[in-house]
């Protein structure tokens, strides 16, 4: 642990105060790019690190998060955020984040038991995988249509013409979207996503918080017309627990609305595990010769360059942890590409094997919060990357992957360029 300690605000607790500015670091494009480096010379010196300018809690440890982020003395409720947007000094000095969060806040993603179980329980068994497969045949032809149209005499962009567009095509398949409605939905969606962002600008904010009253007012105009059946379809089921009472209005309408949003988690897991398989071309040929290992390989991707940054908990109740005292009202934010790569749990973890096992990556999540739609993730996955091989024989770079660097909290291409052929 570092030497520095500082007294934490209305506290007698000492916590070993971090010797890295977190917000610089989160707004260091090559840090963005890859952070692996950097967050391995972190969590060597500490498995838990407090943040002494926003009194945060950063975890880098496998083990230390995973007991973290399943105690019941943590919680997903961001409103018990002392320091949050939901603090008397925030809803003064920024009302833009306290208007959007308070919007968006009413769902099961935010809410802790009971009220999470009883959100959770509305959709749980639609995204059973046994439901879900109900869905591959138009996932497969989705992928199909997709892969089948990319060019062999010049470079694509892979994100481009495949990883986004089969995001915003699960909208479409999964959740009935309208064809007519697909871009607009993508908008929302894109404007949305940014809410984990910590490094959100005014701009961002307003702009998310136009398209989740937009959002929002085409899902009740949606609901109003009848065109969905209550129990029937995602949509449907919102429509049966706001009949029932299960869940209000906005409850309905708010985790619809991140339910749909789900996509980008498609679009990161399929641009960067891509990208790996290239950059590991013995793992890429392994796979093409025995697709039965095309499971293990997407949970490998998943770990090695994940596409979420951030899991959060907010403490419920002072928590002991990793030898710090997280007290209560106190934001901890798991690191997820270094839980992902911390070699206490993960032997050799800075190499891509596809076989690895075991993999209990938290990519997902861990817990009664673990990601419900991840399921329909990996079998999308799956079935792009089936494509993928089937068609092409050679796939290699065509230029430099260009990575996000406005964001902090999801890890992803801009732009993958790509050179593609029947031959081998």
């Amino acid at each position: 642990m570092p030497d520095a300690v500082t007294k934490r605000a209305g506290t007698g607790e000492l916590s070993p105060a971090s010797p890295v500015d977190w917000w610089a670091l989160f707004a260091d494009p090559d840090f963005l790019k890859s952070p692996y480096k950097e967050l391995k010379r972190i969590r060597d010196l500490a498995p838990v690190h407090y943040d002494a300018v926003s009194g945060v809690y950063f975890a880098l440890s496998h083990d230390v998060f995973r007991r973290l982020a399943m105690a019941p003395e943590m919680g997903r409720d961001t409103r018990l955020w002392t320091a949050g947007w939901n603090s008397p000094r925030n809803r003064d000095e920024d009302p833009l984040s306290y208007e959007l969060f308070s919007a968006f806040q009413p769902q099961m993603t935010n809410a802790n038991p009971p009220d999470h179980r009883r959100m959770r329980d509305v959709y749980e068994k639609a995204f059973r995988q046994t439901d879900l497969e109900a869905y591959m045949p138009m996932i497969e032809a989705e992928c199909g249509r997709l892969i089948n149209g990319l060019p062999t005499d010049a470079p694509v962009d892979f994100m481009e013409a495949v990883a986004n567009p089969l995001a915003r095509s699960i909208a479409r398949i999964v959740f009935q979207v309208p064809p007519e409605m697909e871009e607009q939905v993508a908008e929302w969606v894109a404007a949305l996503s940014l809410i984990g962002n910590i490094m959100m600008s005014p701009a961002e904010k307003q702009n998310a918080l136009t398209a989740l009253r937009a959002f929002k007012a085409y899902l009740r105009e949606r609901i109003a017309s009848g065109i969905d059946r209550p129990g029937e379809g995602f949509v449907g089921l919102a429509l049966a627990a706001f009949a029932d009472r299960t869940m209000d209005e906005e409850e309905s309408l708010n985790n619809l609305v991140t339910l749909m949003a789900g996509g980008t988690a498609i679009a990161t897991l399929v641009g960067n595990g891509l990208l790996t398989l290239i950059r590991h071309p013995a793992q890429f040929e392994k796979l093409r010769s025995d697709r039965s290992l095309l499971r293990p390989a997407i949970e490998e991707m998943l770990r090695f360059e994940p596409g979420g940054s951030f899991i959060i908990r907010v403490a419920i109740r002072d928590f002991q942890c990793g030898g710090i005292l997280i007290s209560a009202g106190s934001l901890a934010v798991g690191l997820v590409a270094a839980t992902s790569r911390d070699p206490e749990c993960f032997a050799d973890p800075d190499v891509f094997d596809i076989a690895r096992q075991p993999n209990p990556h938290m990519v997902f999540g861990v817990g009664p919060h673990i990601c419900i739609g991840k399921a329909l993730v990996r079998m999308t996955a799956g079935a792009a990357f089936t494509a993928l091989m089937n068609r092409f024989g050679r796939i290699e770079l065509a230029g430099e992957p260009v990575w996000w660097t406005h964001r902090s909290d999801q890890h992803g291409l801009h732009s993958l360029p790509l050179r593609l052929g029947n031959g081998t």
